[in-house]
């Protein structure tokens, strides 16, 4: 009878089996029951944070969880797909509008608003796809920025946006557990899609377009397809930041705006979910927590990003596999339960 030296397969003696996942939670209604349980879990949670956090801080988190669902979409494009965008605060103006003119001029529910408004931005995010098919790099950039300021002229000239004065008469309708929730729903999307087969082509676009397309990738498809998501994304976290501020204007959304956003996703780490979580909860708390610097915070800001940047340039959390962390973790500690157990066995 052979033995296998656990030497070479790296197994601990006496350690468990590794426990696979059991099959029911792999059943879509016991992970939608999950799911729903989780967002229950959110609401609960943030409901108890309104009760004890002063309003401002409540007003940060609020746009840091707006932030999240702009950035999430903003990966999927930039950091997943590879393709280099600087107008994604267009898409975001696009959905402000949108959603703002649905609930004041239309008088539609708000939610309805919130899905046209990133319908409408998904819209013009298929529309920039097509003709910037061929372009990559700097050249797409260029393209981008260009539409961003094709967006914003567009609103400081059109009388339905009320032009440069401003879209006023919003309601607010926007607090911060529905905007946790749907930061959560938008983090599950998003980790949806990169683990499916899209997911892992429009990766392929990233590493080598030529060879994911002799490969039999239909790269236009999945480049559009992340266009699209993206600034759907961006539409629905536009809608969500005109009904908290009540008030909107073409300069809210303008080339600055997309530069912040492509920070947050430089410094968290190009394609990680976590890592755009996390980038963005730094770079939006990051300048209202150094107000008491007054007139030096926002060097003291700029001087830290540089830090990070030169430490760690993959961002914080770039090339960095949560689920394998966890896991690592979840085996180590379970290592050493048995070699404990067995050493007192021992003894």
């Amino acid at each position: 009878m052979s033995t296998v030296d656990n030497s070479v397969s790296g197994a601990v003696p006496g350690a468990p089996a590794p426990r696979r996942q059991p099959a029911w939670l792999k059943l879509w209604p016991v992970q939608a029951l999950l799911f729903l349980a989780l967002l229950v879990a959110v609401w609960a949670v943030t409901e108890a944070l309104n009760l004890v956090i002063p309003a401002y801080q409540g007003q940060i988190l609020l746009f840091t969880g707006i932030n999240v669902i702009i950035t999430l979409g903003l990966n999927l494009i930039t950091g997943v797909t590879g393709q280099l965008s600087l107008g994604h605060a267009a898409f975001m103006a696009i959905g402000a509008y949108a959603a703002a003119i649905c609930t004041v001029s239309l008088h539609l529910p708000f939610a309805l608003a919130l899905l046209l408004g990133g319908l409408v931005a998904a819209l013009f995010g298929v529309v920039l796809g097509f003709p910037t098919l061929r372009l990559s790099g700097d050249y797409l950039a260029i393209a981008t920025l260009g539409f961003a300021e094709i967006v914003r002229v567009v609103n400081t000239n059109l009388k339905i946006t009320n032009g440069a004065i401003g879209y006023y008469g919003i309601q607010k309708r926007v607090d911060l557990p529905l905007v946790a929730m749907l930061a959560v729903a938008a983090v599950a999307a998003m980790a949806w899609l990169e683990n499916s087969r899209n997911g892992r082509a429009m990766r392929s676009v990233r590493e080598d377009e030529i060879a994911a397309t002799a490969s039999g990738v239909n790269t236009t498809f999945y480049k559009i397809q992340a266009f699209a998501v993206g600034a759907f994304f961006a539409g629905v976290g536009g809608g969500l930041y005109a009904h908290t501020t009540t008030f909107i204007q073409p300069t809210d959304f303008g080339f600055l705006k997309s530069v912040e956003q492509l920070s947050m996703v430089v410094l968290g780490g190009m394609g990680s979910i976590a890592g755009t979580v996390l980038g963005t909860i730094v770079l939006t708390a990051a300048p209202e927590l150094l107000r008491f610097m007054s007139n030096y915070r926002m060097l003291v800001y700029g001087a830290t990003l540089i830090v990070l940047m030169i430490f760690r340039p993959g961002g914080l959390l770039g090339g960095v596999d949560l689920r394998d962390a966890v896991r690592r973790a979840l085996m180590l500690g379970r290592s050493r339960t048995v070699r404990t157990s067995v050493g007192g066995d021992g003894q």
